[in-house]
């Protein structure tokens, strides 16, 4: 997570994730840098799991230009606390329609290659419908 210092008087800072990296082991949360104008702190111990009922929502995330990870924090005693790490587009939306901040992340390529792989494996999409006209359509004529 990082924060920026804004030159705005109604906003003193800014917090918005930056990066997704692998988890080395090490916990406990850590500052990695501090500046004058931004400092960054690591967040370790997340883990993204896949589930098939959610391959939708990866699939759509997937074919967008831009396939995020998305990151659900809250402010805890002044600093920005990740709290849920997702790859589901649908995930992500829910929690924002709960009211939570989350922000997304570039999906780092051998993360984006598992999901492709798991979403080649799970997904299907729903076979399209054939639209079906109600009676009181059938047979009128258009001027």
């Amino acid at each position: 997570m990082e924060r920026r210092t804004l030159a705005n008087r109604w906003q003193s800072e800014r917090w918005e994730p930056v990066e997704i990296v692998p988890d080395s082991g090490e916990a406990g949360t850590r500052l990695l840098m501090k500046d004058r104008e931004r400092a960054q702190w690591l967040h370790p111990g997340f883990a993204i799991e896949l589930h098939r009922d959610e391959a939708e929502g990866y699939y759509l995330n997937l074919t967008t230009p831009t396939p995020y990870v998305f990151v659900m924090w809250r402010m805890e005693e002044g600093l920005a606390a990740p709290k849920v790490v997702t790859v589901s587009y649908h995930e992500a939306g829910r929690m924002m329609d709960g009211g939570e901040q989350v922000d997304g992340v570039p999906m780092p390529p051998g993360l984006m290659a598992w999901v492709d792989e798991f979403v080649r494996t799970h997904y299907r999409p729903e076979p399209k419908k054939q639209r079906i006209r109600p009676p009181s359509f059938k047979g009128a004529k258009r001027d």
